[in-house]
């Protein structure tokens, strides 16, 4: 394996900001991600915190020892009693096995930088990975992507969630799952590895009652080594941790709501537009119906109430408290207060993100402040293309730029390539040979424009047919060429599909299964093991 760094103009204005040191962004933040000095002081800061650290370690044991936890990760989850313990956490929703390529490299990510971390600070920590049970949004994990001709295609597992379940809560269909399991391995190459991974996955998804465990049982066969800790926000046991973290974001919604919706602003007046649905009145928490497990988003009301936009649930201030104190698994957060969460729950070194999640953390300090806390250091995830020996041969053949491949593809460079083989190129002839007809035909259209005004329009008319028969017989020639240099063609797409996937990078479309099944899981330890430069936006890994 070789792994390479590589600077691309594929990041935004903020990202790339952030990274670069931009003091403007960097004060959006509570720490400069990127130093090492960072990290010392962070774990100053947080010492004399304190935290619940038994009954989330009694937590954490039994969800992990139910989702098949190694020694490694029960060992962690013992070393969270330890006062002067910290971690390293990131999250994501629990994709089917694993989603996109981006949440196998966020959990490499936290890993990587765990062990370092420790090696530097002399003090445990630990490799925290947060699965956002409580989303709802099943559509946007109810599929993987898998490469099917020149392009990409979404294999929806069939099964659907009318109302608006958080997803540890939604029950796996097992007929439909396995009968889409089924079809997703139909859909790959068969190698060394195939059957034992098809039989693994089977026996996890059979195993599972819904599909964070279906998600968790996968992470961990793949990082349990590593003493990688999942936690499940959308879990009851979690929510009972959180009932005084609750208490404190009711008392004070309105710092919290109000900072953060004048960020926004801010951001965008700064030309850092951020997708976040953040207004003044929003409580930024989500209450469970009774009777339903739909998740409704409360506002705060003029007369201080707390109600959904259309009423289906409404509650006074001492209400929602007592929800809090008594029936803490009735609440959830919402994208602005997960993060205070995971801060609160959690003795926390640092905090790793994708691309929009540090955006969207650039406007949080203030809700952190309202809590009285600081914002842990957000640093962005690890982002890797992977190139196997066959597109690795390719690209060196055909002399493609990693760099405008990973940036725009090949498309360009294809059609160069084609146009290439003859000489002139045909669409040069196809030009020269209308120029040449135009002037030939003119004296004939004035002449006919001349004898009678309406036949100007038949000559028009004449010309056009003869440009279509130019244009005929181009397209003919291009076929031709096309089928002759079909080998060559079809490289150029088989590049633009494994490393410019649906016009971006391949860790937005690809899942980890056809990798795993080509090169086994030994990649991924390679790579939780490697050094890397976390202010580098991209690496390139050659298997």
């Amino acid at each position: 394996m070789r792994i390479d760094p590589i600077e691309t103009n594929i990041q935004t204005k903020l990202i790339a900001g952030y990274r670069s040191g931009d003091k403007a962004i960097q004060d959006k933040f509570d720490y400069q991600p990127f130093q090492q000095e960072t990290y010392v002081q962070r774990a100053q800061d947080i010492s004399d915190k304190q935290f619940n650290r038994e009954g989330l370690s009694a937590v954490l044991s039994e969800l992990n020892a139910r989702w098949g936890g190694a020694q490694a990760t029960m060992h962690n989850i013992e070393r969270l009693k330890n006062e002067d313990s910290m971690v390293i956490v990131g999250g994501q929703q629990a994709g089917l096995l694993t989603g996109p390529l981006y949440t196998i490299h966020k959990i490499i990510s936290i890993i990587n930088f765990s062990k370092e971390q420790e090696n530097r600070l002399g003090r445990p920590v630990i490799p925290v990975f947060w699965i956002a049970g409580e989303d709802h949004d099943f559509d946007e994990i109810d599929h993987i992507m898998m490469p099917q001709g020149e392009r990409m295609k979404k294999n929806r597992v069939g099964q659907r969630s009318d109302q608006k379940q958080s997803v540890s809560d939604l029950q796996v269909d097992h007929a439909q799952a396995e009968k889409w399991l089924k079809k997703i391995f139909s859909q790959i190459q068969e190698t060394d590895n195939t059957k034992n991974l098809y039989s693994c996955c089977q026996d996890l998804l059979q195993s599972s009652g819904t599909y964070v465990d279906f998600f968790a049982k996968i992470i961990l066969r793949l990082f349990g080594e590593d003493g990688l800790v999942l936690v499940d926000s959308g879990n009851p046991l979690v929510r009972k941790l959180e009932s005084d973290n609750f208490l404190a974001m009711i008392e004070n919604q309105s710092s919290i709501s109000q900072g953060v919706y004048q960020e926004i602003q801010k951001n965008r007046n700064e030309g850092y537009p951020i997708e976040l649905d953040a207004e003044p009145e929003s409580g930024h928490l989500f209450y469970h119906l009774e009777g339903s497990r739909e998740r409704v988003l409360l506002f705060k009301q003029e007369d201080n109430t707390w109600a959904g936009k259309q009423k289906e649930c409404s509650f006074t201030t001492a209400e929602l408290r007592q929800i809090a104190m008594e029936h803490p698994e009735k609440l959830s957060n919402n994208v602005v207060t997960r993060p205070l969460m995971q801060e609160l729950l959690f003795p926390t070194l640092a905090f790793f993100g994708g691309p929009g999640e540090v955006a969207y953390w650039s406007v949080l300090k203030p809700a952190f402040h309202a809590l009285r806390i600081k914002m842990p250091p957000v640093l962005p995830r690890l982002s890797f293309t992977l190139v196997d020996k066959n597109t690795e041969k390719i690209v060196r053949n055909l002399s493609l730029p990693i760099k405008a491949v990973l940036e725009r593809g090949v498309n360009a460079e294809k059609t160069n390539w084609l146009a290439s083989q003859s000489n002139p190129p045909i669409e040069m002839l196809a030009e020269q040979v209308k120029k040449s007809i135009e002037e030939a035909h003119r004296p004939l259209r004035k002449a006919a424009e001349a004898i009678r005004t309406d036949l100007k329009h038949v000559a028009d008319k004449n010309l056009e047919y003869l440009y279509r028969d130019i244009d005929f017989i181009e397209e003919r020639i291009n076929k031709t060429l096309q089928d002759m240099h079909r080998k060559t063609l079809e490289e150029y797409d088989s590049v633009n599909l494994c490393l410019y996937p649906e016009g971006g990078l391949q860790e937005r479309s690809w899942n980890a299964l056809p990798w795993i099944n080509h090169h086994g899981k030994d990649f991924i330890r390679q790579l939780t093991a490697s050094s890397f430069d976390y202010s580098k936006a991209h690496y390139i890994v050659y298997l």
